[in-house]
């Protein structure tokens, strides 16, 4: 069984594990990436990302941004209240940026880090499935089977990166979890009218249901009840429109036609403490949110922007107890705040109270009324907490 230090190992080579490795190309440390999925060689995964401003600005000092194929930027967001009066627009102008996100397909990021990363001096492994890991005050050790064989390695720091999957096996972290009891149904629509930079989210009592930019469709994320997305999902395209249009309006045109559809349930999921022994959480294994308002990627890329700036300016505290702590303490807000914002979002808009849904109509009116509090939170979504 072969062997091997580093200064840091990072478990899961998605788009968040990915960045940190990215974030630390040229710090100097050894960095060991094992992602179990294999290389990107066809498109995987054709779920929309939606990135902040924030969330550009960071992949622009990777490097990533500019290789991307296919962005389609997010000028304004209309948010309203399906029932009842009120809405919201938010635009780029009233935060002076240009634009307030993007949208991109998860396979292009995916695959435009992977092609960055084979000039930055990892060890990046692919189909490396790790299967134990344990830590000490002096290291942490994994154990993973590449190619057939059982291999370990160690590392100053581990990082997590892998959705939660390897969680449960770290001693001092427990797992929180909230079932919505609701599916995302996933699609991308053609509509009559062409998309000109604006993504919608409408708020039901079933819970929201968004329309993305994308090139010449939205890509929509329906949120529905577990029975409703099967139902939805065993439609014909001609009747999943039908549902579709009596669900959401004619706002954006007629639907003239839909992609392949796919669903999968919805559930906040998060980790306290965010660090252990010679170990850190990042991305959906420290928290995985609700898709409404679309925080969760970009909350996940702070958290490895966040580390690679602490283990650059700690190189030989890597994994130390004081290097963890300053980024636990630092990301504790941010995370808090995002993962509260999500879910009082469905808490407040996902029922049909009567009270609640003149107060939400209220609410949406005034914050339009209100440019300074229209600039907190459209600053808020695109750089998190710090705004």
């Amino acid at each position: 069984m072969t062997s091997s230090h580093y200064g840091l190992i990072i478990i899961g080579g998605g788009p968040v594990g990915m960045s940190l490795a990215l974030a630390l190309c040229n710090s100097g440390l050894s960095v060991l990436l094992l992602e179990a999925r294999g290389e990107p060689e066809k498109k995987e995964d054709p779920r929309p990302l939606a990135f902040s401003h924030g969330s550009r600005l960071i992949l622009q000092r990777l490097g990533v941004w500019e290789s991307l194929p296919e962005v389609a930027p997010i000028t304004t967001i209309h948010i309203s209240n399906r029932g009842s009066f009120g809405r919201t627009i938010l635009t780029a102008r009233d935060v002076d940026v240009p634009a307030l996100g993007y949208v991109v397909i998860h396979h292009d990021v995916f695959r435009s880090m992977h092609e960055r990363l084979q000039d930055c001096g990892v060890d990046y492994l692919t189909g490396a499935q790790v299967t134990r890991l344990e830590s000490s005050t002096e290291e942490g050790q994994v154990e993973f089977q590449h190619n057939g064989v059982i291999k370990q390695a160690t590392a100053n720091l581990l990082v997590l990166a892998d959705g939660g999957r390897l969680t449960g096996q770290v001693e001092g972290i427990t797992q929180h979890t909230h079932d919505y009891q609701q599916w995302a149904v996933v699609a991308g629509i053609k509509t009559s009218l062409p998309q000109c930079g604006t993504a919608y989210e409408r708020f039901t009592s079933d819970g929201p249901v968004a329309f993305l930019p994308l090139g010449r469709y939205f890509s929509l994320v329906w949120t529905v009840s577990p029975l409703a997305a099967q139902e939805i999902l065993s439609l014909d395209d001609d009747a999943f429109m039908a549902r579709l249009h009596h669900h959401f309006g004619d706002r954006i045109g007629k639907f003239i036609g839909a992609s392949k559809r796919s669903g999968f349930p919805l559930a906040l999921k998060y980790a306290t403490p965010i660090t252990a022994c010679r170990i850190a959480l990042i991305g959906n294994a420290a928290q995985t949110l609700h898709p409404v308002a679309g925080q969760g990627f970009n909350l996940g890329l702070r958290d490895a922007w966040e580390l690679a700036r602490e283990i650059i300016t700690m190189p030989s505290d890597t994994g130390a107890p004081v290097m963890l702590s300053k980024y636990r303490h630092k990301r504790q807000i941010d995370s808090g705040a995002g993962r509260t914002f999500t879910d009082s979002l469905i808490k407040l808009f996902s029922n049909d109270t009567l009270l609640l849904q003149g107060m939400r109509g209220m609410g949406l009116s005034a914050l339009d009324c209100l440019p300074p509090a229209k600039r907190f939170v459209a600053k808020r979504m695109m750089f998190g907490s710090r705004g």
